[in-house]
């Protein structure tokens, strides 16, 4: 990080933490000189004809999920950029959201409309070379009402998994705070298999 601000300081520095990736802190003026993969600073601090990779404050645009994983892209993990959504569908929906190997959300949500949104946001804003929702059996319906609505609204095709989520139920029954529950579960469910099939959308193919 290159800047001598502080809130945007306060505001990269919780993101890399969150990310937890390492970070060193230097002056505008060290940034030719710096031999990191890449540089944040802000737009008055900005240097002239950089060629290394740079992001301003502009990146908080950005959905802190999609800021975690275009950081994650510019560093080049030694991890295939494979996008993984382990999904549990009920009342609460879990979400968990894995890319170059490491788990970049983990949130839950009460409603399907809003919930589908947020997904269709993450899937096309980040590249990868393959993007898998893997979603629970357990409540077929909602199961089903996601992935039409997927189906119907995103632009783009992916796969879908359906995973047997008996056996993730176990490893999850003394966690009963409100999501948690939820989210844990949605992230044992990105960790498995199940059958596969691709999705052409119905935006495409009419």
């Amino acid at each position: 990080m290159a800047t001598v601000y502080g809130k945007p300081y306060y505001r990269f520095s919780t993101y890399l933490r969150t990310l937890k990736l390492p970070f060193d802190s230097i002056l505008p003026d060290d940034i030719r000189g710096y031999s990191g993969h890449l540089i944040l600073t802000t737009k008055k601090e900005f240097p002239e004809k950089y060629s290394k990779i740079i992001h301003d404050e502009d990146v908080f645009d950005y959905h802190h999920t999609v800021l975690r994983g275009i950081m994650m892209q510019k560093l080049h993990l030694n991890f295939d950029d494979v996008l993984v959504l382990g999904i549990d569908p009920g009342e609460r929906i879990g979400l968990s959201i894995f890319y170059y190997g490491q788990e970049i959300e983990s949130s839950f949500h009460s409603s399907v409309e809003s919930f589908v949104l947020h997904v269709i946001q993450i899937l096309s804003s980040l590249r990868a070379s393959r993007k898998i929702i893997k979603i629970g059996n357990g409540n077929m319906k909602i199961a089903t009402d996601i992935i039409d609505m997927l189906n119907l609204k995103f632009c783009s095709s992916f796969e879908i998994e359906y995973v047997d989520e008996q056996k993730t139920s176990l490893k999850i029954k003394n966690f009963n705070q409100r999501g948690k529950r939820d989210m844990l579960s949605a992230k044992y469910i990105s960790q498995r298999d199940g059958s596969r099939q691709s999705i052409l959308p119905l935006s495409i193919t009419g």
